[in-house]
């Protein structure tokens, strides 16, 4: 059976997470300690202003769980900011990935003030002849940027639109800081020419840009929505979702599965772990599509509208796993009667009475 394709709208969100982590607090003067030592924190700055931090290692939203450090900072109650690399080259023998335009689609659509970032250092990794490791961001860059948020009065649909326009010049001085890392270093990087190409390619203008990055985005969905990673254990079949917001920007997801009882049309997200549950970072990047499927409006497939219910699927290989996280498995029960999702665990349904 072919992956059906959902329609579906999203107005606005509400949502209250339970499982966000204790995070540390750090002087703006300590900005690159606290990268170097915490995926998400909250930084005060001098007038006692703070604002709560989480930094993407890559531009690729399937490396490093950076929902997950997205999701630590969503019950602050200040301005959300996350740090995305323009891209990111890790050498001629590791992977380089580009930033999109839906990924900054989505950290608007949760609140997140997105600041486009790049890296300025690196040291050669010493397991392999052209690697780097250890890159660091231009600290200066991200300070300016916080300097400017704090005071901005608009909403971070209207930074990141913003944000967005500097993605040109930000991806320009990326690669000349790899060209003197790779100077420095001895490491060979990929094609300068087809990160130019791509470079150009947003240059153009943030229209074509967004344009680009989706046509990416539904190339991902495609593939996504004909394969199961073998990480996850599911029995049904995946579907595209394209989600429509008010301004009528679109986002391309899957759903790992999909499970249609007469008017009712549930979305599965799952996490799957051989040995035990899926690791606290796993559930809460399930939990962050948690956030846009309970909020999804008119879901369609074809013109048939469905009520939907969003279902965080947990599977593991040892059978008493309740018994043995039951503190987590208590605030995750807490989290999905608040925000109306459904919780399964190894096919039983979650009692949330």
């Amino acid at each position: 059976m072919s992956s059906p394709q959902i329609n579906a709208t999203i107005t606005g969100i509400s949502y209250k997470p339970f499982l966000c982590r204790s995070l540390n607090s750090y002087k703006i003067e300590d900005l690159e300690t606290a990268l170097e030592s915490d995926a998400s924190f909250i930084l005060e700055k001098p007038d006692k202003i703070k604002v709560v931090i989480s930094w993407w290692v890559s531009a690729k939203r399937t490396r490093s769980y950076p929902y997950a450090r997205v999701y630590d900072t969503l019950n602050f109650s200040g301005k959300k900011v996350t740090i995305i690399p323009v891209f990111k080259d890790e050498g001629f023998d590791g992977d380089r990935d580009f930033i999109q335009w839906d990924t900054i689609s989505l950290m608007s659509l949760l609140g997140v003030y997105v600041i486009v970032c790049y890296y300025k250092s690196a040291e050669k990794n010493p397991d392999y002849k052209n690697k780097i490791t250890k890159q660091r961001f231009d600290i200066s860059l991200i300070q300016n940027n916080l300097n400017k948020i704090c005071s901005y009065q608009s909403d971070a649909l209207h930074w990141n639109l913003e944000q967005a326009k500097t993605i040109p010049e930000v991806a320009k001085r990326a690669l000349s800081s790899y060209d003197a890392i790779s100077n420095t270093t001895g490491v060979k990087m990929h094609s300068k020419d087809s990160a130019y190409e791509k470079i150009q390619q947003i240059s153009k203008n943030q229209e074509e840009f967004m344009t680009y990055s989706r046509e990416l985005a539904e190339e991902a969905q495609n593939r996504e929505s004909k394969t199961i990673q073998p990480k996850e254990n599911l029995s049904g079949i995946k579907a595209k979702i394209t989600i429509t917001n008010y301004l009528g920007g679109k986002y391309y997801f899957t759903s790992d599965e999909i499970v249609v009882k007469g008017n009712r049309l549930f979305l599965v997200e799952g996490k799957h772990s051989s040995t035990k549950l899926p690791s606290t970072e796993d559930i809460k990047d399930g939990l962050v599509k948690m956030i846009l499927f309970s909020n999804l409006k008119g879901v369609r497939i074809d013109s048939k509208e469905y009520e939907s219910i969003a279902v965080l699927k947990l599977t593991s290989g040892k059978e008493d796993i309740v018994t043995q996280n039951e503190g987590m498995l208590d605030k995750l029960k807490e989290e999905a009667k608040h925000n109306k999702f459904q919780v399964i665990i190894n096919d039983e349904f979650m009692d949330l009475s």
